[in-house]
C-alpha cells in the first residue's frame, strides 16, 4: 500500500471518529492506536504509556498552563471588564465605535479563555444584541464578533504557538515575537474596515437610526461579566469585590495599566533575554495574582475558580499533546513525512503551488477543528516539506495560525458560524453574509504575510540571528 493511501486512511478514520462526537484529542489517540494495530506490531502500543509519562513530566509543558493561569487571574479579577469599559470610553463615540470596542474585547477574551468558539458563543450572545439595540445591521454585528474572536489566536501569549513550538522544536519566544506585528496588522485591518463601512454606510452602524441610549460604562462592564458567566468561569457579582458602578477614567486607568504593564514585562523579559519562557510565565502568574490582591478583588471563590479552569484547560492540552505526539510517531515510523517530501521533490512542483495546496488543506481542516488540534495534526508531516521548499519555520507557524483563523469563519462550514447561530437570534444567511467581508479582510492579511514574510520575521530577526 502506498504512503498516500495510508495517510488518506488515517485521516478518514480520524474524521469519522470526530464526526461521531468524540473529543478531538480522543479521535487523534484512537486513530493512532488503530494505525499501530494495522501497520505496526501490537508491542508498539507501549509507546502510549512512554509518551504519556514523558509529556506529563516534561518541564517545558508548564509554559502554556502558567500563561492560562495568568489569564485566569486577570479574568477572574474583573480586569477584562475594566479594559472593555475603557475601550468603550475611548472609541465608543466613533462611527462603528461599539463594533471596534467589541472587536478589541473579543481579542482580549479570546486570549484569556484560549478558545475562539467559546469567545464567539459568549460575546456573541450578548454584544450582538447590544449592537442590535443601537441600530447596527445584524449581519455586520455578527461578522464583527466572528472576526474579532479569532484574533486572540495570533496575539501572544498564544497557546497555539506553544503547541507549534513543541512539535517543531522552534523557539516559543521567537514565535511570540513573530505574532506581534501580524496580530496588530490584522486587528488594524478589521478596524479600518469597520471605519470605512461606517463612513460609507452610516446606517449599518446605527447612525441616524432611532435606537436606545449609547452604551454606558456599567453596561459595558456587565457584558463582560455576563460573558464570562456564559463561558463557565463562575464569576461572582461585582459588588462582592467593591467595583464601582460608574468609575471615572482615572479609576479605570489605575485598574487597567498594571495589567497592561504586566503583559509588557512578561513579553519584554522573554524578548530581551532576561528570562526564559517558563520564567516569564511564572512572573506573569505572580504579577497577575498580586494585581488582583492589591485591587481588593481576591477571595476564595476567585482563587478556586481560577485553579479549576487552569486545571481543566491544562489537562485537555496535555492529552492533546500526548495523542498528537503518538500519531506523529506513527506517521514518522511509517515514513510518510519523508515519502511526501521525496515525492514532491521528484514531481517538480513549485514552492508556491505546494503552499497553496497546504493553505487549502488548512482551510478545510480548520473548519472542523480548533487551531491547536489542526497544528498538532498537520504540521508533523508538512513541516519538513515546507522547510525543503525554503520556507522559514517561524513564518510557517504564523501563516498556519492565520489560515485556521480564516477557516473558522468561512461560509458555509466554518465552526464559528454554527456556534454563533446557536447563540444569537440571527439567521444563518445573515451570519454568512456578515462573515464574508471579514474573511476577505483576513485573506488580504494572509496575502500580505505571504508576499512580505518579514512582517513575521522582522522582530525576531532584530533580537536573534534566525537566518
Amino acid at each position: 500500500m502506498s504512503d498516500g493511501a495510508i495517510l488518506a486512511i488515517i485521516f478518514s478514520i480520524m474524521i469519522i471518529i470526530m464526526l461521531m462526537g468524540t473529543p478531538i484529542f480522543t479521535s487523534i489517540g484512537i486513530t493512532a492506536i488503530i494505525a499501530m494495530l494495522i501497520w505496526m506490531k501490537p508491542t508498539f502500543l507501549a509507546r502510549f504509556g512512554m509518551t504519556s509519562y514523558q509529556q506529563a513530566t516534561n518541564f517545558n509543558q508548564l509554559i502554556a498552563p502558567m500563561f492560562i493561569m495568568m489569564s485566569e487571574f486577570l479574568s477572574q479579577g474583573h480586569i477584562a471588564e475594566d479594559i472593555y469599559a475603557l475601550l468603550n470610553r475611548l472609541v465608543g463615540k466613533l462611527k462603528g465605535g461599539l463594533a471596534i470596542s467589541t472587536t478589541l474585547a473579543c481579542t482580549i477574551f479570546a486570549a484569556l479563555c484560549g478558545s475562539s468558539p467559546a469567545t464567539a458563543a459568549s460575546i456573541g450572545r450578548l454584544s450582538i444584541s447590544e449592537m442590535q439595540k443601537r441600530g447596527y445591521d445584524d449581519a455586520f454585528a455578527v461578522g464583527t464578533v466572528a472576526a474579532g474572536g479569532t484574533l486572540g489566536i495570533m496575539i501572544p501569549p498564544s497557546i497555539t504557538f506553544c503547541f507549534y513550538a513543541m512539535i517543531t522544536e522552534t523557539s516559543v519566544v521567537q514565535l511570540f515575537m513573530a505574532g506581534v506585528l501580524p496580530g496588530l496588522m490584522l486587528a488594524a485591518l478589521i478596524i479600518i474596515y469597520i471605519l470605512i463601512r461606517g463612513f460609507l454606510n452610516p446606517a449599518i452602524v446605527g447612525v441616524g437610526v432611532k435606537t436606545g441610549a449609547d452604551m454606558d460604562m456599567d453596561t459595558a462592564k456587565d457584558i463582560m461579566n455576563a460573558v464570562k458567566a456564559e463561558a463557565g468561569m463562575n464569576t461572582a457579582p461585582k459588588a462582592e469585590y467593591g467595583i464601582e458602578k460608574e468609575p471615572g477614567m482615572g479609576r479605570l486607568l489605575v485598574s487597567v495599566l498594571p495589567a497592561l504593564a504586566l503583559i509588557l514585562i512578561v513579553l519584554g523579559s522573554m524578548y530581551l533575554g532576561w528570562a526564559t519562557a517558563i520564567e516569564a510565565a511564572g512572573y506573569g502568574v505572580i504579577g497577575s495574582l498580586l494585581i488582583v490582591i492589591l485591587t481588593g478583588r481576591m477571595n476564595r471563590k476567585i482563587f478556586s475558580s481560577a485553579m479549576q479552569n487552569t486545571a481543566r484547560m491544562g489537562t485537555m492540552m496535555v492529552f492533546l499533546i500526548i495523542c498528537g505526539s503518538v500519531l506523529t510517531y506513527v506517521i514518522s515510523y511509517l515514513g510518510i513525512a519523508s515519502a511526501i517530501s521525496e515525492a514532491l521533490a521528484a514531481s517538480g512542483m513549485g514552492k508556491w503551488t505546494f503552499l497553496i495546496l497546504v493553505y487549502i488543506l488548512w482551510f478545510i481542516l480548520g473548519c472542523l477543528m480548533d487551531p491547536a488540534s489542526m497544528v498538532m495534526l498537520t504540521i508533523p508531516f508538512l513541516h519538513q516539506s515546507l522547510m525543503d521548499f525554503g520556507f522559514h519555520s517561524i513564518w510557517v507557524g504564523c501563516v498556519s495560525v492565520l489560515a485556521s483563523q480564516i477557516a473558522m469563519i468561512t461560509p458555509p462550514v466554518g465552526m464559528n458560524l454554527f456556534v454563533l447561530k446557536a447563540n444569537c437570534n440571527v439567521s444563518m444567511g445573515n451570519i454568512m453574509k456578515g462573515c464574508i467581508p471579514y474573511v476577505i479582510v483576513l485573506f488580504i492579511g494572509l496575502a500580505i504575510m505571504t508576499i512580505f514574510p518579514d512582517i513575521c520575521l522582522w522582530l525576531p530577526s532584530k533580537v536573534y540571528n534566525i537566518g
